[in-house]
């Protein structure tokens, strides 16, 4: 494992600031679950609230441009062609459903999933059987999501691989750019879900080969619930049949009575209708956060502290880790497997006892830190799961 610079103490405690539940001596680290809302989120939301309650009360002139910052913010942190590519979503499945329901399937057709992947970015492909398209699943058996395996399990019909940037419960990274580049040169579509890594890790869309990206805000980019993106290329979205259409996806939604129109040139056509703008005034307070700390500074600091996590619980012999080690196999996502006959729901609740959040998944303990986290929660961690263990 590589050494990892942390922030420095004087901008880990800027970070910290913002968080309040940090003064309070609560360690929160389910951020792959759900995120706290920053002091800026909090009041973005709350000023526009308070606007259109008992200020300007009609505020759609100031929204508007915020939701072009937002899609400038999403742009840079993807490294996306342009922010006309980016389609607000209320969540990752909806985002990949635009995709699915949006290609000319074929009967035979297949799609590649794995079965490590989240279950929204399993189900809006299981809903294609209909049309008779066949879902292919790729079983790993430790976690890991190989670009060799993928490559074995494509054939003449695979039309679109699937697959999570970070895996849920592993926290396996998978190398994109390896596999982007595999279904480019085959004309395969590579759709990924993003929302284990957007906000932690690096994600470049255009180097990764990458023709949709879906990631909710709720998780790494530290957003309200109901915000999320879909990154689309302008080639993957010309070839798309757009299953629904909305007053807001024309060229110029305010010349109502113009049914004649074409649809938006941009990834605007697929949001249809009213954004969430309380979510978006939220989450671009968020975004803007997550650009000011730098998003190289955030990854490097998080793998630190997931590098110390690894260190630690490695160091037990009782207990197994499900996370690789190695530095780019890895993002955010620490999961163990507890000794035979401890329960992990017991021991959960033993950590939040002691003000520590982690999540149970599938049978084991998660642990996932963000920026704001310090060195010195990852190391009471450790000491308290092990106390909780033996206790």
């Amino acid at each position: 494992m590589a050494h990892h610079n942390v922030f420095a103490p004087d901008r880990l405690a800027l970070a910290r600031n913002i968080f309040p539940h940090t003064a309070q001596g609560k360690i929160y680290l389910n951020h792959a679950g759900t995120s706290p809302l920053s002091t800026r989120v909090v009041g973005a939301m709350t000023k526009y609230l308070g606007e259109r309650s008992e200020g300007k009360l009609e505020t759609y002139q100031d929204d508007l441009p915020m939701v072009v910052e937002c899609k400038a913010f999403i742009q840079k942190i993807i490294n996306a062609e342009s922010p006309d590519r980016i389609a607000l979503t209320a969540n990752t499945s909806d985002a990949i459903n635009i995709v699915a329901s949006g290609i000319r399937w074929k009967a035979g057709d297949q799609v590649l999933l794995s079965n490590l992947e989240f279950p929204a970015n399993v189900w809006p492909y299981v809903n294609l059987k209909r049309q008779g398209v066949e879902v292919s699943i790729v079983e790993s058996t430790d976690g890991t999501i190989g670009t060799e395996m993928i490559l074995k399990a494509l054939t003449s019909r695979t039309r679109l691989v699937a697959l999570s940037a970070v895996q849920f419960l592993s926290g396996y990274r998978a190398d994109l750019a390896a596999i982007g580049d595999v279904c480019r040169r085959r004309g395969i579509i590579f759709a990924v879900d993003g929302i284990q890594a957007v906000g932690a890790v690096h994600i470049d869309v255009q180097q990764m080969k990458i023709n949709a990206l879906a990631a909710g805000g709720q998780k790494w980019q530290m957003s309200p619930h109901g915000t999320g993106f879909l990154y689309i290329t302008d080639e993957l979205q010309s070839r798309l049949q757009q299953a629904y259409l909305g007053w807001l996806a024309v060229e110029d939604p305010w010349k109502f009575k113009n049914y004649d129109q074409p649809v938006a040139p941009t990834a605007r056509r697929y949001e249809g209708g009213s954004l969430n703008m309380p979510g978006l005034w939220g989450m671009h307070a968020a975004l803007k956060t997550i650009l000011e700390f730098g998003l190289e500074n955030i990854e490097s600091h998080i793998l630190g502290l997931t590098g110390i996590l690894l260190n630690g619980f490695g160091n037990m012999n009782t207990i197994s880790l499900s996370t690789p080690v190695a530095d780019s196999e890895r993002a955010g996502i620490v999961t163990i497997r507890l000794p035979d006959g401890i329960d992990e729901h017991v021991v959960f609740r033993k950590l939040l006892a002691r003000n520590i959040t982690a999540a149970v998944r599938e049978g084991m303990l998660r642990f996932s830190p963000h920026f704001y986290c310090s060195p010195e929660e990852m190391r009471t961690t450790i000491d308290a799961t092990q106390e909780c263990i033996i206790q």
